[in-house]
């Protein structure tokens, strides 16, 4: 099957402009008889089912959360990007795009790309508008901060809490229109199928999780916001019940999964503390505007420290290599996170690491702290302030930056990073890969559509820090609303789909089969220890380095395991029934498969870029080695259990050189 794009025609700063004033529109008198399923209800999936319950369409929202405000955007931490330019530094729409697509190391399309940072400047208004409490400057203007791989100041935030507080923003218009009728809210929900008719998506089929009841649900088009896929390592900054199922149900019905094994390892994240650890807790990448990532020079010191024979603070100045400035210079410790990440392993490899385990690495923030701690004594007419003042000072500007990290922080790891550096370490963040989706969000299977992180539409092989938060709320705002009704408009004429036809008593069959199946099992061994192996499967062959020969004999371990799976997994009570196991080994189940999906798309892809780091394909210095002549392309992959099928997206560069990335 030939992928269609849909990219329309015309001059990239003219595209989405002239194509959403000529698109097909759904007249509002007929709105009123569409039904749309939109299932998540993150940053993406709410912002759509708001905004198409507010143009008139029917709305029906499904999560499998007590509340839309538990969804994982909730839990996205340092900011949002928009090309604002309020600190007047340079940037612009195109700055963005630009930024955008190489931090992505050119493997996303451009259409795609402009159009988010186009619509970019519209979210911060919407999130204002909503009572978004973002930081002001001392004048009552916006504030803006770094992230990396950027040159310029355009990520707005809310403290550490900025996914919180748009999500909020996000629910209350989306109870705004549960209030008026337009949406019906099925919370504890979860979607355990898509219905097919004549080809097109036409509903779900979805499990009460407080009852076990499957229940039938129609519409004339599915869209799926159901984040990322990160969860597949089993260690990872996601929240533990965070999963790849809706989209993974999608594609066991057609639809492709494109580019799976670009996933992001964010380079600050509490290390891992012990063997039973289950979940790691992300730290900001705003942190690195203040923080300096550094680790020993000597070897001897790094021992001492993992022995607990000294700590960060008995290491002199010159005997501490700020690596990261080291290394990339223009760019400092605001370099992308693949190339953090990369960096921070390569330091730990060489037996710098500061912690028991030996991997982790420092962030340190005393000399923020005496920065701003000089400055406010200026401001303050301080002239002679002592250190114990000038501490004081910068510590206050600090916590009111990065208060609740520094708390979280110190919660977990019972060290004060005010007086002690952070230990940090790369983990599991964010996965690039997802649906693979046209220019209107439409997945190949039609009317099914993927916004957010379940799509893999904007980041290419890396995605830049505050750019998640963006992408969904462009796509939940501002791009599906109007790119929904190209499909709509000629459906018009279908009536309402009945949930008691022969496809929906089919799907409805095969899921409670599917159920029947990993319950009968009754074997010996929890999904628990099931979910671990193959995140260490995961983790050990398709991490931060990957080869030929761990990733073909990665994928024969996830094979053997899911055969083992099926073979002596037990789960406990019935399926009539609230069963936490029961929702959590139908989810490690659609892991097992994408784990080995995950570990063909990185096999096949015999190039370094972005998150994808083949050790075979590197520079001298260590680099990412990109093979633009054979590799410039989407891989979208149709599952068969056999032997998975590859269709490929060409990916065309007309308004940016395709170059080596260099943040030197």
């Amino acid at each position: 099957m030939a992928l269609q794009s849909n990219v329309p025609p015309g001059e990239l700063g003219e595209k989405w402009t002239k194509y959403r004033s000529s698109m097909p529109l759904v007249a509002p008198n007929n709105k009123r008889r569409i039904e749309v399923i939109i299932v998540g209800t993150g940053l993406a999936g709410g912002a759509a089912a708001a905004t198409l319950g507010e143009l008139g369409y029917k709305v029906k929202v499904f999560t499998f959360h007590d509340s839309p405000r538990r969804a994982h955007s909730i839990a996205a931490q340092g900011g949002i990007n928009a090309a604002k330019n309020y600190q007047n530094d340079g940037d612009s729409v195109y700055r963005l795009f630009y930024d955008t697509i190489k931090g992505g190391d050119y493997r996303s399309r451009e259409a795609n790309v402009h159009r988010l940072a186009e619509v970019s400047v519209n979210i911060i208004d919407q999130a204002v508008a909503q009572g978004v409490p973002f930081a002001r400057e001392y004048g009552g203007l916006l504030a803006n901060r770094s992230f990396g791989g950027v040159q310029v100041s355009r990520t707005f935030y809310a403290r550490g809490q900025t996914g919180q507080q748009l999500l909020l923003g996000a629910y209350q218009s989306l109870s705004r229109q549960v209030s008026l009728g337009n949406v019906t809210m099925y919370n504890r929900h979860e979607m355990v199928d898509v219905v097919k008719i004549d080809g097109k998506a036409r509903g779900i089929i979805a499990r009460n999780l407080l009852t076990g009841e499957l229940e039938r649900h129609g519409a004339h088009a599915v869209v799926l916001g159901t984040g990322g896929y990160g969860n597949v390592f089993y260690l990872s900054t996601n929240a533990m019940n965070s999963n790849v199922s809706a989209a993974w149900r999608a594609v066991k019905k057609g639809a492709y999964m494109a580019n799976p094994c670009f996933t992001q390892i964010h380079p600050t994240c509490i290390p891992v503390s012990g063997e039973y650890q289950s979940k790691l807790t992300l730290m900001s990448e705003s942190l690195r505007n203040d923080g300096r990532v550094w680790v020993p020079k000597n070897q001897e010191d790094a021992k001492a420290i993992r022995e607990g024979r000294k700590t960060g603070l008995d290491i002199p100045e010159a005997d501490r290599d700020y690596y990261l400035e080291r290394r990339y210079p223009a760019f400092g410790n605001l370099v992308p996170r693949d190339v953090a990440s990369r960096a921070a392993k390569t330091a730990c490899d060489e037996g710098l690491g500061v912690s028991p385990t030996g991997l982790a690495v420092y962030l340190d923030f005393a000399d923020a702290i005496q920065r701003y701690g000089k400055s406010q004594a200026t401001t303050l007419n301080e002239t002679n302030a002592s250190a114990a003042r000038i501490r004081e000072l910068g510590t206050a500007v600090v916590a009111e930056k990065y208060g609740n990290l520094f708390e979280m922080y110190e919660k977990i790891t019972g060290e004060n990073p005010y007086v002690m550096p952070m230990k940090i370490y790369p983990a599991v963040h964010y996965t690039m890969g997802g649906l693979w989706v046209d220019y209107n969000l439409q997945t190949n299977v039609p009317g099914l559509f993927a916004a957010g992180e379940a799509n893999f539409s904007d980041h290419g092989a890396n995605r830049l820090g505050a750019s998640a938060l963006m992408q969904g709320l462009a796509d939940g705002y501002f791009v599906l609303p109007y790119t929904i009704g190209t499909f709509l408009a000629n459906e018009i004429r279908t009536p309402m789909i009945d949930p008691n036809g022969k496809e929906f008593m089919e799907a409805e069959k095969a899921v409670a089969d599917r159920i029947t199946r990993v319950m009968g099992v009754q074997g010996n061994q929890s999904v628990e220890s099931f979910h671990r192996r193959l995140g260490k499967y995961m983790w050990d062959y398709c991490g931060m380095a990957r080869n030929a020969d761990g990733l073909a004999k990665g994928r024969e371990l996830i094979r053997e395991l899911r055969e083992e799976f099926y073979r002596d997994v037990f789960v406990p009570g019935t399926a009539d029934e609230y069963n936490p196991e029961l929702e959590k080994a139908l989810r490690v189940a659609d892991f097992l498969e994408l784990g080995e999906l995950m570990m063909v798309d990185a096999l096949d892809r015999n190039e370094s870029c972005g998150g994808h780091f083949r050790e075979e394909y590197q520079t001298p210095e260590g680099e990412a080695l990109r093979r633009d002549d054979e590799y410039t392309y989407v891989s979208a992959w149709e599952w068969d259990d056999n032997q998975p099928i590859l269709h490929k997206e060409n990916l065309e560069f007309e308004n940016v050189e395709l170059k080596t990335r260099s943040y030197k």
